[in-house]
């Protein structure tokens, strides 16, 4: 790449250099770090140790959870190294790594919960033939060429990205390396940039959503013909998870990246960047565990062997 030898490192200049304040970050990130690392690994032993639990459902909702900690720890690591070691350099090749990681684990969590509303489709309207339609094999190449398109994804927004220069600057407003950042720092024109972001955003948002709003629209016409009310509210009772972690996924992504050039000021870009990086990774496991009696019932067996372990070893 013909920028690096201008540019061998970037500044990242996302928080402040308050002693005070940046031991406060160093804090807080790393609790919801530690936070979304321990309620994801929950999530995969529940799975794992439970053969309730095997079926596509949480099957995707294993690889959910893998993303989420492949996502956050792309990000968090190096921004609490950061605050704890003053030292805000990040390596030209540190940085292409966290671009290529963050557009293909965010775009592999935005494949896999649209997996995951075809699964709920199949499972709540074609109920008899869900077995033979969502078997292991299926699965398996439904994440598996989410994976390849993400990785072609990552590969082609990542070397889009790097074909800029960057010989007027090399401080990133932002906590991590983020595309729109280092397109301000280009002293490249970035329009064939920006339109191809924009492009591949509209198509693919646009048919995101309108094969999950299709996919629930058949759901609840399907589950409003079911008589009994308790029936009913079972059904919804698997649905609203994966639609809360959608909704959650969708509206952090488009206030980071769709809001209005008015609303854009370093203060709002740095605190919608921390909303989908940490955000969903935080909050998933919450989500699908608070009314998931099954995978409630899991957890608490794997809670209890570990308290039991604890004071095994306390005696």
């Amino acid at each position: 790449m013909a920028n690096q030898s201008t540019v061998r490192e970037f500044v990242l200049m996302g928080f402040s250099d308050d002693p005070d304040l940046k031991m406060l970050h160093s804090v807080t990130f790393l609790i919801v770090y530690v936070t979304a690392l321990t309620g994801n690994c929950l999530i995969i032993a529940a799975m794992a140790t439970d053969h309730h639990l095997h079926t596509p459902m949480y099957f995707f909702l294993v690889n959910l959870s893998l993303l989420d900690i492949c996502s956050i720890s792309t990000t968090v690591p190096k921004s609490i190294a950061v605050s704890l070691t003053n030292n805000k350099g990040i390596s030209f090749a540190g940085c292409v790594t966290q671009i290529f990681l963050m557009v293909m684990f965010v775009g592999g969590e935005l494949a896999l919960l649209t997996i995951m509303a075809y699964d709920r489709y199949i499972a709540i309207c074609h109920p008899l033939q869900y077995r033979l339609i969502m078997n292991l094999n299926t699965c398996i190449q439904m994440v598996s060429i989410s994976f390849i398109c993400n990785l072609i994804n990552g590969l082609l927004q990542t070397s889009m990205t790097f074909r800029l220069n960057f010989c007027m600057s090399n401080m990133i407003g932002q906590y991590f390396c983020d595309i729109p950042q280092l397109q301000k720092i280009s002293c490249t024109d970035t329009k064939i940039n920006q339109i191809l972001i924009l492009v591949l955003g509209f198509f693919l948002a646009s048919f995101i959503f309108t094969f999950i709003l299709a996919s629930y629209i058949y759901i609840f016409l399907s589950v409003m013909k079911i008589p009994s009310v308790q029936s009913r509210y079972k059904v919804f009772s698997t649905c609203i998870p994966h639609l809360a972690v959608f909704f959650l996924f969708i509206t952090t992504a488009v206030f980071s990246f769709m809001r209005p050039k008015s609303l854009s000021s370093p203060s709002v870009d740095l605190l919608s960047a921390v909303l989908y990086t940490t955000l969903p990774p935080v909050l998933n496991p919450i989500i699908y565990s608070f009314r998931n009696k099954d995978l409630q019932k899991a957890l608490k067996k794997i809670l209890n062997k570990i308290m039991n372990l604890l004071h095994h070893y306390k005696n």
